[in-house]
């Protein structure tokens, strides 16, 4: 039995010997004790004032006296406020209920079954094109995590991480590489793979934001608001179109595209 379950059955017991009042366990309001008060649990004594015939205050002290004569283990001491009984617990229902949690593995803990919700959780998916660092180290713990913790509450809980060499990220280094790599290689440069498509990343990123500014100072200058240059100057830029246009041949299987994607050439991952 908890400790919450221990009060209200004991307030209902003291309410019945005190004033003759057969009180539901509905009637005994228990709540967490405001800060400013000493205690960890107030009982509101409201509900038993018509019964016993005497101000709240009277019956919180009766009432309190009761519960520490009745619970001497639980209820090491008390005070009124008005018509709140603030209760200080023991330290032995705490120490009790610490020693349980415990001894049992599972605590708080629910087993799926066959009607638990089926939860999908994918982590980190890191980019392929970049070097992986701590803050992968830290995403894979909070996935793995956050997994467990679902699985706790009973669900069913698939964990994924999706590993993607193919795409418009892709691309990017592929043609960055094509564009300003003059052959370079793992070998020839010294790099490990992904700290080298990782560069041709950044260098793509670096041409391309320089082709976005020319792109807005030409449409401002025709009139447009600077958003929607931006915006458009995102979309129009050659080299995303260019990236755009590779991506559609990578997914056709062009020779002159796939080849490009090999441990050989670049040293990223062909699919």
């Amino acid at each position: 039995m908890s400790i919450e379950e221990k009060i209200i059955e004991a307030v209902q017991a003291g309410v019945k010997v005190l004033y003759g009042m057969e009180a539901g366990s509905s009637q005994v309001q228990l709540q967490k004790t405001k800060a400013e008060f000493e205690g960890h649990l107030t009982v509101v004594v409201f509900p038993f004032v018509k019964a016993a015939r005497k101000s709240p205050e009277q019956v919180g002290e009766e009432l309190g006296k009761y519960l520490t004569e009745a619970l001497p283990v639980v209820v090491e001491k008390y005070n009124v406020v008005k018509g709140f009984l603030n209760l200080v617990i023991s330290d032995a229902p705490w120490i009790e209920l610490l020693n349980r949690i415990n001894a049992d593995e599972q605590f708080g803990m629910k087993q799926a079954t066959e009607g638990s919700p089926l939860v999908m959780i994918e982590y980190s998916s890191p980019n392929t094109n970049k070097p992986l660092h701590l803050g992968h180290v830290r995403n894979n713990l909070l996935g793995a995590a956050l997994a467990r913790i679902v699985a706790a509450n009973g669900n069913k809980v698939v964990k994924t991480n999706i590993v993607n060499d193919r795409g418009i990220h892709i691309c990017k280094s592929m043609l960055a590489w094509l564009k300003w790599g003059n052959g370079e290689t793992p070998e020839s440069s010294g790099k490990k793979g992904d700290h080298l498509i990782g560069d041709y990343y950044v260098l793509f990123d670096k041409h391309y934001k320089a082709e976005q500014d020319e792109l807005v100072k030409q449409y401002m200058a025709e009139g447009m608001e600077q958003e929607a240059a931006k915006e458009k100057a995102k979309q129009e830029a050659p080299l995303i179109k260019e990236a755009h246009e590779m991506l559609v041949k990578w997914e056709r299987n062009d020779p002159e595209v796939r080849p490009v994607a090999t441990d050989e050439r670049m040293g990223i991952c062909r699919i």
